[in-house]
């Protein structure tokens, strides 16, 4: 797909859907990408703690990829599913749509990251996840 080409929002209901305010950008416009990786990190982290059964904390960011510019006023639709657990680890990944002038239906596909977090206990050490059900 190419830079400019649209695409539509993935079958399912996203994690996360935001629209950015002023505050979220500079004096251009375009958002902040400290702003987006930090809804990136919530997004990502909801499918992890329901995983866990609880608590957990990122650890690493495995890879992060700004494809498009993001805007005051776009919606945006994260879409996260785990895609590996380890004994205490859970790998999700995340992808980010953006709905531009929605009057004309315009949705880009703006990032795209890998997160793994790691299921802690009360005291913040790493725990083993539960058995699945």
């Amino acid at each position: 797909m190419s830079a400019t080409e649209n695409s539509n929002l993935p079958e399912g209901m996203p994690t996360l859907r935001v629209m950015p305010m002023p505050a979220d950008a500079n004096i251009h416009g375009d958002v902040f990408g400290g702003w987006i990786m930090a809804q990136v990190d919530i997004a990502g982290a909801l499918p992890a703690v329901r995983r866990a059964n609880g608590r957990v904390g990122t650890v690493a960011v495995n890879s992060f990829v700004f494809k498009q510019p993001v805007f005051v006023g776009d919606l945006l639709s994260f879409y996260a599913k785990i895609v590996k657990t380890g004994n205490t680890s859970i790998t999700v990944n995340v992808e980010v749509y953006a709905e531009r002038n929605r009057l004309q239906a315009e949705v880009v596909k703006v990032t795209e990251a890998t997160l793994t977090y790691v299921a802690t206990d009360d005291h913040r050490r790493p725990r083993s996840l539960p058995p699945l059900p």
